[in-house]
This record gives C-alpha cells, sequence and structure tokens, in this order.
C-alpha cells in the first residue's frame, strides 16, 4: 500500500500528448478528427479516467496530501473535455463501502435500465449511452450537494476548453469531448465497465480481467484485487495475485473485454439486471 510517485509523471506525459494532439487536429477533415477521437484521444482520455479512479484513491501523493490528489485529479481531466473528477470522488467512495447497495452504489442500473435495455438492439443502445447514463444515475439515484471542489473543477475545465479553443478552434475541443464520449461508449477499454461487477459467473459479482488493455489502464482489470486492496496503487496490483494466488487463482476472470461486450449484448440471460443487488438498513453516512 501507499503512494506510487510515477503516476504524476505518467499523467503528466498524456496530458502533455493531448495538448500536442489538439493542436494536430486543427486542420484536419472532420471525418478525420472523429476517427482520431475514437482509434487515438479517446483511448488516451478513457485511461485518463481510470487515471482519475487511481487519483481517487490518493495513489499520486498518498493519504496525507489529499488536496494535492485533488487537484491533480482536475489536471487529469483537462483532456477529457468535461468536469468528471471530483464528483467521481465523491461517488466513489459510497461504491466501495456500499458495493451494490441498491440506492447508494450509483454504479449499478436502475429499474429502468433494466426493464428497457432487454434485448440485443437495446443492450447494444445500453453500452453506447453509458457516459450519459453515468452522469445522469446518480443524479436520480442518490443526487448530493454540489461541493466547492466541484465547482472548482467546472471552472478549471471550462477554462481549459476556452483556452484550446481561442487558440485553435472548435475542432479540438469536439476532438476532446467526442474522443471521451465514444471510448466510453462502445469501445473495446469500455468491456471493464461491464466485466468488473457484472454476473457472468453465478455468485461472482466482482471479476477480474487479466488481459493486454490492463498496460493502457492503470491495470483496472485487476478488480478483484482493488476491492480487496483499495490503497494499493494500480501499479502493483498485479503483485497482490502473485503472492497471494491461492486466493486468486481459482477465481472466475475475463481475458478479453471485447468479448465481454459481445456476450453482453447477444447472450439472453446478460443485461443491466445481472447484478447482485444488496439492501442497507443501517445509516448511510457511518
Amino acid at each position: 500500500m501507499g503512494p506510487d510517485p510515477n503516476m504524476k509523471w505518467v499523467v503528466t506525459l498524456m496530458v502533455l500528448t493531448q495538448l500536442l494532439s489538439c493542436y494536430l487536429v486543427k486542420g484536419l477533415p472532420w471525418k478525420w478528427v472523429f476517427f482520431w477521437a475514437y482509434a487515438f484521444g479517446g483511448c488516451v482520455n478513457h485511461s485518463l479516467a481510470l487515471a482519475i479512479h487511481d487519483i481517487s484513491h490518493n495513489v499520486p501523493f498518498g493519504n496525507n496530501k489529499a488536496k494535492w490528489n485533488r487537484f491533480f485529479g482536475m489536471f487529469a481531466n483537462l483532456p477529457i473535455g468535461v468536469p468528471y473528477a471530483t464528483s467521481f470522488k465523491k461517488y466513489h467512495v459510497d461504491h466501495h463501502r456500499f458495493l451494490a447497495v441498491e440506492g447508494l452504489d450509483v454504479d449499478v442500473p436502475s429499474k429502468l435500465e433494466g426493464y428497457f435495455f432487454n434485448t440485443p438492439l437495446r443492450k447494444f443502445l445500453w453500452l453506447f449511452l453509458q457516459p450519459l447514463l453515468y452522469v445522469l444515475r446518480p443524479l436520480f439515484i442518490n443526487p448530493k450537494p454540489i461541493s466547492k471542489m466541484e465547482v472548482i473543477n467546472v471552472a478549471v475545465q471550462m477554462g481549459y476548453d476556452l483556452l484550446i479553443y481561442s487558440l485553435w478552434g472548435f475542432k479540438p475541443v469536439v476532438y476532446m469531448v467526442a474522443g471521451t464520449l465514444l471510448a466510453m461508449g462502445l469501445h473495446p477499454f469500455s468491456g471493464h465497465f461491464i466485466a468488473e461487477h457484472y454476473m457472468y459467473a453465478k455468485g461472482y459479482d466482482t471479476v477480474s480481467y487479466y488481459g493486454p488493455l490492463n498496460w493502457f489502464t492503470f491495470n483496472v482489470g485487476y478488480h478483484m484485487e482493488h476491492h480487496d486492496f483499495p490503497s494499493i496503487p494500480g501499479s502493483r496490483l498485479p503483485l497482490v495475485r502473485k503472492i497471494a494466488p491461492e486466493y486468486y487463482n481459482h477465481l472466475p476472470y475475463h481475458n478479453s473485454w471485447i468479448l465481454v461486450l459481445w456476450d453482453f449484448v447477444f447472450k439472453r440471460e446478460l443485461g443491466p439486471f445481472s447484478r447482485v443487488k444488496r439492501t442497507h438498513k443501517g445509516d448511510k453516512n457511518l
């Protein structure tokens, strides 16, 4: 456990890469703006979103410098194009404390989603709409007051977007936002949204993925290990399985996020309702 000091340099390089990309796409035809947004920029932005996940666990600077981590999360947020980091932190705490608890863990789809998105075509649409649902679901299931840090996050992000627009025009802004929306929707990286907590194996509501895309996503695939030890940085999660194989090697796991998405769409037994749902009778503030 403990901070990973190398993470801040990796994230900084990714942010600068996207800044350079914004400059490079400013003169491209629109079709190529969207192509590179999906094929490259979206991959980087999705990876940055998963960096924000690690940052929410205070990985870059440690628990003693929480504010540094919050502001660094806003920095990692810049290429994503929409303010996200601070609100994610607020709800992600509940995801760990109240995993799959109805009304508290906003990762759990609503009843409306489960009833409506229940055919292959509708499940395909549900995957495409993931970014929108990810934003709207908390507002209806577990609304919380807007914090001062969230206001700062919005102001910083709007300032950055306006700066990019004033320097290089509208196309780089579209490149950033389109990359985020496309890569958070129907994209190989998005397989982790489904792989992590949907019941592909009966009785297991958290499942790891051990495929090569972990190299680009801060090892978010090591999800059982992460929920067992949330304070261990993503860069060290493979060591957990290596040190304690007797606790992990017998568990079901995924090898392909693309196959996860395919099975989710076309297997009748899978869908938004394929989740464990728990109830919580105590005080949610405890």
